[in-house]
């Protein structure tokens, strides 16, 4: 039987409390298992101040939350500008189940790089081959009326990992988040690795950093690519801008991850499975290795767990020997809503840096707002595939957004 273990961190939304109102589903997920309750771990608190001092209102945290982003931009690179209307071009498509399914290119960087993925856009009808261009109705729910806000625009989610055909059920079993989404009425732009990320041939800067700032770690640059497609996807005319969330598997999970937390406009994230603290122990966590937070121009290091000839590198060297961990990236979604569908990279024991996340939580008067689902393998399972879903249905839903 699976035991089920969640943290949801939730999104600020005027006016409304959220905690009576969750699914029966996912009110299980609110609360650590109790060898973890209340327990903070080794973590630094991101309620304190570099200078010591204790975070104590919220308007406090405004100033903490500044102080950890420019921390972080320090270290992993400062964007360039965002794009205002990044160019989406529709290269074919067709019609799956209950909605349609576009190959399009997106642009993610003002020199004119693009991404390819793929734009599932849900339909109440569609034409079926072979019917003579007659509509007939999908024999799938389809709940676009139940989640279209009042001016009849619908959510959407971006999926991010190593290619764009995983994320809408053309690849690896279970990491169809985006075909599952879609048939549940949500728009979804899934999208793979850019080529200047790619591991062969290696990490090729974005762009040319100016003079003096730091270089922009992998990624920090998929974080800001995720940023361009979020505009993109809210440039949409059936989106609700507001209502624009993310998920990714593993290595999509620290890219979506880094990614929510970075670009404040994401309404809410899941994470599966990433890794989301930093663990020496486990060789998957590797945010050491240069295609994540070690590049560093001048020192090519050998693939692997650090150690004394394999020395860390680049901005994950400084983080660990000032102290830092992941759980002050997480701080920076309070209280927007991220699940940790979490597995064999993220044991409950995970919940000692999410109780830091709760912890502010807490200071800005939302309680309720932090959930993880908990599965023994890496490999998400039907099981966890439904309580992600039922995240994105629940707090992408238009009346917590009204």
């Amino acid at each position: 039987m699976l035991h089920i273990f969640c943290v949801i961190v939730l999104s600020q939304m005027a006016g409304q409390s959220h905690g009576a109102d969750v699914p029966e589903s996912l009110r299980p997920c609110f609360s650590p298992p109790a060898q973890f309750a209340n327990d903070s771990g080794n973590y630094r608190s991101p309620l304190k101040f570099r200078d010591g001092t204790t975070v104590k209102t919220p308007a406090d945290w405004q100033k903490r939350r500044a102080e950890i982003l420019a921390e972080w931009r320090n270290l992993i690179g400062f964007w360039p500008p965002l794009i205002e209307k990044p160019k989406v071009q529709y290269l074919e498509q067709k019609h799956r189940d209950n909605f349609t399914q576009h190959k399009v290119s997106v642009e993610i960087a003002p020199n004119g790089q693009t991404v390819s993925g793929y734009l599932l856009v849900p339909n109440d009808e569609e034409p079926r081959a072979g019917d003579g261009g007659q509509k007939t109705v999908s024999p799938i729910r389809n709940p676009q009326s139940e989640i279209r806000n009042q001016n009849g625009r619908l959510p959407a989610v971006l999926v991010v990992f190593y290619d764009a055909e995983t994320g809408i059920g053309l690849g690896k079993e279970l990491r169809d988040f985006g075909y599952q989404l879609a048939k549940r009425g949500f728009v979804v732009l899934s999208i793979g690795t850019p080529e200047f990320c790619s591991l062969n041939p290696p990490y090729k800067p974005l762009y040319e950093v100016p003079e003096g700032q730091p270089l922009l770690q992998p990624l920090s640059a998929l974080a800001y690519v995720a940023a361009n497609c979020h505009t993109a996807l809210a440039n949409l005319p059936n989106v609700d801008p507001e209502r624009i969330g993310i998920v990714g598997h593993s290595y999509g999970g620290k890219w979506a991850m880094f990614a929510s937390c970075l670009y404040e406009k994401f309404a809410c994230a899941a994470w599966s499975d990433p890794g989301i603290v930093f663990d020496e122990t486990r060789p998957n966590v590797n945010y050491w290795e240069p295609w994540y937070l070690g590049w560093d121009a001048g020192r090519p290091r050998e693939r692997g767990v650090p150690s004394d000839t394999r020395p860390r590198t680049g901005p994950y060297k400084t983080m660990i020997e000032r102290g830092y961990d992941l759980h002050e990236l997480h701080a920076l979604m309070a209280p927007r809503p991220f699940l940790v569908s979490g597995g064999a990279e993220d044991p409950p024991q995970r919940w000692q840096a999410l109780n830091h996340t709760v912890a502010v939580n807490k200071l800005l008067g939302y309680p309720n707002r932090v959930a993880m689902t908990s599965r023994e393998t890496h490999d998400p399972t039907p099981e966890s595939n439904a309580q992600l879903c039922s995240f994105f249905e629940h707090f992408l839903n238009p009346t917590l957004a009204d």
